[in-house]
């Protein structure tokens, strides 16, 4: 783990990592561990998290901040962490809008920047053993059958919350695995990581005006509840996960990366972008409509490109684009490196 001075660049670029982090997790079938494994800080990330162990905790009760900090990281955490949550609440938004109103592009953008990712990944990979090959198959097959799962309905017990944040935050520490896809496949994407968010932006918004009549808005309340929920599950998710993937870091890295190569590519078919959107119906042919009036998704209908109309190949410029995003990221990652040394 790196625990040099970092300059005013370094820590801009970090909050700028953990910004696309953010970003891309929020994306159905993208990983936020994949932006950490590309752009070079992924095990630093995962070691991090690990040392949040019961070490840390003595020392934070024992008002030993600055220990505490020094142990977990806190410089590398802390800026990473403050550009995930200011994407939650900006960039994601940003992204939203263009995934409403450019969703081929979007697609195709992060379409590129996996295949761009398995580039990365492959390229330095050297032990092709027969249990590494035997892995990637394996997770390729995992990757693509979630993606062919059928989304269940909406639940907003706050039990099921607490385990959805274990589960969707585990796009941010498996490369590959896409959170906010596994929150679709579990029916609270939109409870989670729209309604509840929304929630606390307007929660806020009347603090500042300093109108508190949102107290007795049950429903409101209710949002706020299953997000601090779901947010306790997140950070329990994420030093868990750490743990064990820390561990299997150590013992057996090269099978990790097999896992992880196997995760990315399987991922491919939950981005493909050239899909529509399939809807619940019910006995009377209309959607499906969930408890907040959003039609509920069931999955994707996914089609080759017709080569004739302009679209496809803007399509594939965007693609080339996604390619290009992680192709800069690799160099920006080897030259930091190299100036660090």
């Amino acid at each position: 783990m790196q625990q040099s001075t970092r300059t005013f660049t370094d820590k801009l670029f970090l909050v700028i990592k953990g910004l696309a982090m953010g970003a891309a997790n929020k994306v159905p079938g993208v990983s936020g561990g994949v932006v950490a494994f590309v752009a070079g800080f992924y095990e630093e990330f995962i070691y991090s998290l690990q040392k949040i162990n019961f070490k840390a905790f003595k020392l934070f009760i024992n008002f030993r901040f600055q220990s505490f900090w020094r142990y977990i990281n806190g410089k590398f955490l802390g800026l990473l962490i403050l550009g995930m949550l200011i994407s939650y609440f900006s960039v994601s938004k940003i992204l939203d809008y263009f995934i409403i109103h450019f969703e081929l592009y979007v697609w195709a953008t992060f379409f590129g920047m996996i295949l761009g990712s398995i580039y990365y990944i492959v390229k330095d990979f050297d032990d092709w053993s027969k249990r590494n090959i035997c892995l990637i198959i394996i997770s390729v097959i995992v990757g693509i059958s979630i993606s062919l799962l059928e989304p269940a309905t909406q639940n907003d017990n706050l039990w099921f919350v607490f385990i959805c944040g274990i589960i969707g935050v585990s796009g941010m520490t498996l490369p590959g695995l896409s959170g906010s896809f596994i929150l679709i496949l579990l029916g609270n994407y939109v409870l989670l990581l729209v309604d509840s968010v929304n929630a606390l932006y307007d929660t806020i918004a009347d603090l500042i005006q300093w109108d508190f009549s949102f107290i007795e808005n049950t429903r409101r309340i209710r949002l706020l509840k299953v997000l601090i929920v779901f947010s306790l599950g997140s950070i329990t998710g994420l030093v868990t996960l750490s743990h064990f993937l820390g561990y299997v870091l150590k013992r057996y890295k090269t099978a990790t990366f097999a896992s992880i190569i196997g995760f990315i590519t399987g991922s491919l078919g939950v981005v493909w972008p050239w899909k529509y959107k399939i809807f619940k119906i019910d006995q009377t042919g209309n959607k499906l409509i969930d408890a907040e009036g959003n039609s509920i998704l069931d999955n994707y209908d996914r089609f080759f490109p017709d080569m004739t109309i302009t679209e496809t190949y803007i399509g594939i410029f965007f693609i080339i684009i996604g390619i290009s995003i992680v192709l800069w990221l690799e160099w920006y990652g080897k030259r930091t490196l190299k100036n660090s040394r």
